[in-house]
């Protein structure tokens, strides 16, 4: 079975470099946009010459996504302290 390549918008190229330079961290931002670190960097390096992407901005779109990612992370492991503090502060008789 063959994999198909993903097709990327040239506005989510624009906003993906956007997002890592404003997080400064390529990778980062390659893992929370579900795209390789090295496509990223190939990106950035396409609208770098350019000149057509503003290093520290961000779109709403992007960001809210971003937020909402973290947001279930820190849900997740909240919900695994709740758990493991009903575990352990249970006594038995």
């Amino acid at each position: 079975m063959a994999k198909r390549r993903r097709q990327y918008t040239e506005q989510f190229r624009q906003d993906a470099v956007r997002l890592a330079a404003k997080l400064g961290n390529l990778s980062a931002a390659a893992r929370d946009l579900g795209v390789s670190a090295k496509q990223l960097r190939e990106w950035r390096e396409v609208y770098a010459g350019q000149g057509g992407v503003a290093p520290g901005t961000i779109p709403a779109d992007l960001e809210m996504k971003q937020l909402r990612r973290e947001n279930a992370t820190l849900r997740e492991e909240r919900d695994i302290l709740k758990k493991a503090l009903a575990i352990f502060s249970d006594r038995p008789r």
